[in-house]
């Protein structure tokens, strides 16, 4: 259904349009003898720039002679008004409005604000011109479009197919998610043009997919115009750069595009330089936050422009606008930076797989370690696995040895300084040869306390949140931040000595400086993430997903208080372990050059013998079996509704008449946790203070959309009702406990 400007609005990009001025009470210069604070005066409002005028209601105006009806998509993210509207070109915009240019339209004029056959009034917003028309669907009066923000064409017919798929298969609307997709506009960099593009280059050589059963086939496959579908479970090592960078080239070769969205800026740079240096400058573009505004879209619209045919960029890039895309690449799409946090919250990883079946092109999903959705795609034939023979990963995997809890019962090295005799072991032959890795799960310095004697956790006197020490000899709440004044005591034994609970990377950097005083201690975390070391013994004390690459890998690696991923309520919590470990593990040199792993975590769990086998793939087939069995994703698919409780049980009754599936199974609700003022909020949590329930609504393979328009249609019904507690609705949830 077509509406009109009546009760919508929608945007693009808010831009100038040249209307500025300057104000002067007179054009002459002064004289000679004018007081020089005079003059200054003047010049400062000669400089001055007065707010620019708002566009023209075009009142009386001609409209265009072919075509005088433009569709528009208005920045409008609200799912009651996920529409098209259409609005009456002016015949002065009739060149400049095409299909794709960001304008601005009133939005909110009622039926009586009618003047001369047109709409006028309303708010100013920003929009995108989908197309033109010679007449509208709808025979009352329309508003005129308010003015083009900038001639230059930025949503294409392709990119406005993917949003929409993108919109509905997460319950949101089509503004949400062309505010993802286009970036803001900036003036300078319109303004200049882009480079002409490059003759395709020649088709590469296998180099190092060598190693990799039907690796070289899957480059000639691509070399050849051909869509080869595949999931990449590289080897460890430095080499994946390089390899991604040799699979883009053979898709350039075949003359068509390339995308590779990667999880972090650090690894983007990386790809960055592997095809600088494979394919040289020009034929690619980088589209990461790193690089600012005014570059980003810059090299964003050389690739609107078609002047370039490859992209390598973080999560946003899952979007850019490649011209006839052959190869569609996600490095470890496990990264929950892949996940997208504003609405609909799509993953980078589900997008990509939009575009590789809307333009039948290849797919690659690579990775060190191996998630259950990628094990899916081969277990449904629809992915083919690219992997290395178990000789190779042998040899270019480090020894993984463990220690487990009845090793560190025993071990006094452990009971007195936390580090059990095996891993002093490994640091001291490690630090004869290069750098050691050391991962801690916790930053700061001991992020958890608890009295020495009963083992009651540390708590807070004010608002009973857990005492933390960032720094030695200072207690602070974990929840409200007050400092602990005048010492603590425990409050069932009256003990006045504090334990370590959980030690931090500060605690454990400082530890492993006193027992190695002569070797240099570096960090790395959220607060200061290093890119890389050199190639000389040091202590390099990291969180998870922070570590630096060594140059020549790292000789040995600690991973300490595996406990501690291991035992998250989760249900991908053994998976994401894994994926850590195997990430801090590919840092390290491979057994033929003595590289080591000591893992501090009991050896019989599953995550843990995976690592030691070095088999990522194993554990997600056997995890895919398993949730099959129970019904868990990505076998099923899930939706969270999560809100105040009244509100949720209301929401849920409305989804019966919202054509729900027949097959959906709702479990719940159940209550949240609450946050409390202070604490850090994840994505999903409850404003602080309030108490919110949640429940999950499951479906089976096959009724997934179903789910995803019935919830957006009760979503849409309760936002045009007004009023009421908000519900937040997120498809396939990344935390379902």
């Amino acid at each position: 259904m077509r509406a009109v400007a009546e009760g919508s609005r929608h945007g693009g990009v808010s831009v100038v349009s040249g209307r500025y001025g300057a104000v002067s009470s007179d054009d002459r210069a002064g004289g000679k003898g004018e007081p020089e604070q005079l003059a200054l005066i003047r010049e400062s409002v000669r400089k001055a720039k007065v707010p620019r005028a708002k566009p023209r209601t075009w009142r009386g105006a001609a409209l265009a002679g072919e075509l005088p009806v433009a569709r528009v998509v208005v920045n409008k993210g609200v799912l009651h008004l996920d529409q098209f509207f259409d609005y009456a070109v002016p015949e002065e915009l009739d060149e400049a409005a095409r299909p794709g240019v960001r304008v601005r339209v009133r939005f909110g004029a009622g039926a009586h604000q009618v003047r001369g056959g047109r709409r006028e009034g309303g708010r100013l917003i920003d929009g995108f011109v989908v197309e033109r028309l010679a007449e509208s669907d709808y025979k009352g009066p329309l508003a005129a479009l308010a003015d083009v923000v900038s001639p230059e064409p930025v949503l294409s017919a392709e990119l406005l197919g993917l949003a929409r798929a993108v919109a509905d298969r997460y319950a949101g609307s089509l503004a949400d998610v062309l505010q993802l997709a286009i970036p803001p506009r900036n003036a300078r960099a319109e303004s200049k043009p882009s480079p002409e593009p490059l003759p395709p280059p020649a088709a590469p050589e296998a180099g190092t997919w060598e190693r990799y059963a039907n690796g070289a086939a899957f480059l000639d496959a691509l070399a050849g115009g051909g869509a080869p579908r595949a999931v990449w479970t590289a080897l460890p090592g430095p080499h994946w750069a390089d390899e991604l960078a040799r699979a883009v080239a053979a898709a350039l070769a075949s003359g068509r595009g390339a995308l590779v969205v990667v999880p972090d800026g650090r690894a983007a740079a990386r790809v960055d330089a592997a095809l600088t240096a494979f394919l040289g400058t020009g034929r690619h573009a980088l589209l990461t936050a790193e690089a600012g505004p005014e570059k980003r879209y810059r090299e964003w619209l050389a690739v609107r422009r078609g002047a370039v045919r490859a992209v390598v960029g973080t999560r946003a890039a899952m979007f850019a606008p490649v011209h006839d895309l052959g190869l569609v690449a996600i490095w470890d799409d496990g990264d929950d930076s892949h996940s997208e946090q504003h609405a609909p919250q799509p993953h980078a990883r589900e997008v990509l797989l939009l575009r590789a079946a809307h333009d039948k092109c290849g797919f690659l999903l690579g990775g060190t370690a191996c998630t259950v959705e990628a094990a899916q795609l081969v277990g449904t034939g629809w992915a083919l696995p690219l992997t290395a023979t178990r000789e190779r990963i042998r040899t270019a995997a480090p020894l993984v040895r463990t220690v487990g809890d009845g090793e560190l019962a025993r071990d006094e090295a452990a009971r007195a300084a936390r580090l059990p005799s095996l891993a002093w072991q490994a640091v001291r032959d490690g630090l004869k040869t290069g750098p050691v890795l050391v991962q801690v799960p916790r930053r700061g310095y001991v992020p958890r306390l608890a009295c020495e004697r009963c083992r009651t956790p540390a708590r807070c006197r004010q608002c009973a949140g857990p005492l933390e020490a960032p720094r030695e000899r200072e207690l602070r709440c974990g929840w409200c931040g007050r400092d602990e004044p005048g010492g603590w005591q425990c409050a069932e034994c009256g003990s006045v000595r504090l334990r370590a609970r959980i030690v931090g990377a500060r605690r454990t950097a400082e530890e492993l400086g006193r027992a190695f005083p002569a070797v240099p201690v570096r960090t790395s975390g959220r607060d200061h993430v290093l890119d890389s070391v050199p190639d000389r013994p040091a202590l390099v004390v990291s969180t998870p997903g922070a570590e630096p690459v060594a140059e020549g890998g790292y000789a040995a690696a600690l991973l300490l208080d595996g406990w501690a991923m291991l035992g998250r309520p989760d249900l991908r919590a053994g998976e994401e372990a894994l994926r850590r470990w195997i990430h801090a593990g590919s840092l390290v040199r491979g057994q033929e050059e003595g590289g080591t792993v000591v893992v501090v975590a009991e050896p019989t769990l599953r995550p843990v013998q995976a690592l030691v086998r070095w088999d990522p793939v194993g554990h997600a087939q056997r995890e895919l079996a398993e949730r099959a069995e129970l019904g868990f994703p990505p076998v099923s698919r899930m939706a969270a509704v999560s809100g105040r409780a009244e509100a949720v049980r209301t929401f849920l009754a409305a989804l019966a008449t919202a054509g729900l599936p027949p097959d959906a199974e709702v479990l719940g609700p159940v209550p949240l946790p609450p946050v409390d003022p202070g604490r850090p909020r994840r994505p999903g949590d409850p404003p602080p203070g309030e108490h919110w329930e949640r429940a999950l609504l499951r479906v089976r393979p096959g009724s997934g959309a179903a789910l995803a328009s019935a919830l957006k249609s009760a979503q849409a019904a309760r936002m045009a009702r007004g009023g009421g507690d908000p519900v937040r609705v997120r498809i396939d949830p990344p935390d379902i406990g």
